[in-house]
């Protein structure tokens, strides 16, 4: 399984930035000689930037996602996204329960189930962001929330082999903070994590369905540390948005 890299833009870049970014990103990597087919690279820009990046991103290997949606394909729900409407603009990938959308907007676990569900109904790769507060972590909870957080996002689903799923770990605490976790502690975490996964759907389901990333002040000087093991990848922040920078990360694991 290729190693996997997304991008998550948060808040940043009208679409015309957004566009120069990406054409940028594909210039960098064509000139160091970047074999892209090497790494699955998902780029999640704000709503506002989709199109603009579904265009640029035409024609590569290179994946559209997006931050968030609706839990519905359609309806009277003012001011939502429905993840409908993100197909059809060519996003693969969708990001949910980011912890920021959990501390800022109230998401709850239920909310994340919903979306998850109607995600993979409609053939979508979810992304769910999983992560342990430092209060849970002082407390010695974290690996029973992160088990909390999967079962309540995917329990009671029907998983099918074609699907794909991808878990990211991002202690909430790291986010923003510029320090990692040990390279240790991640595959410890993920091994929990995917555990908990083989518990709700067996051994050959997650095998063939679902990656187990990273997040969390992910830059060039660690990556390497968390694509070391199988079925890995990052989910990065900061470090993706200047060209450069997200080009030298990648050419770092390959």
């Amino acid at each position: 399984m290729k190693p996997l890299i997304v991008a998550n833009w948060k808040m940043h870049f009208a679409p015309a930035k957004a566009k120069e970014v990406v054409l940028e990103i594909l210039k960098l990597s064509e000139r160091e000689k970047i074999d892209l087919q090497k790494v699955e690279i998902v780029l999640a820009p704000s709503f506002t930037a989709l199109n603009e990046v579904a265009q640029a991103l035409k024609d590569t290997t290179v994946k559209l996602g997006a931050q968030n949606c609706f839990w519905e394909e359609k309806g009277a729900f003012t001011g939502e996204i429905s993840p409908s409407e993100l197909q059809e603009i060519g996003v693969k990938y969708v990001i949910v329960g980011h912890s920021e959308r959990r501390e800022n907007l109230g998401e709850t676990d239920e909310m994340i189930h919903k979306k998850i569900k109607t995600v993979l109904n409609l053939e979508l790769a979810p992304i769910l962001c999983v992560g342990e507060t430092f209060e849970e972590r002082q407390k010695g909870i974290k690996d029973y929330r992160l088990m909390a957080q999967a079962t309540q996002a995917f329990e009671g689903l029907q998983i099918k082999p074609q699907d794909k799923i991808v878990i990211a770990y991002e202690p909430v605490w790291v986010i923003g903070s510029g320090q990692a976790v040990a390279k240790e502690e991640a595959q410890y975490t993920i091994e929990v994590l995917k555990q908990r996964m083989i518990d709700l759907f067996g051994v050959s389901l997650v095998k063939e369905t679902t990656t187990f990333i990273y997040g969390g002040s992910v830059d060039e000087s660690n990556i390497r540390d968390f694509v070391a093991f199988p079925s890995s990848g990052v989910l990065v922040g900061g470090a993706s948005l200047k060209a450069e920078r997200f080009v030298k990360l990648i050419k770092k694991i390959l």
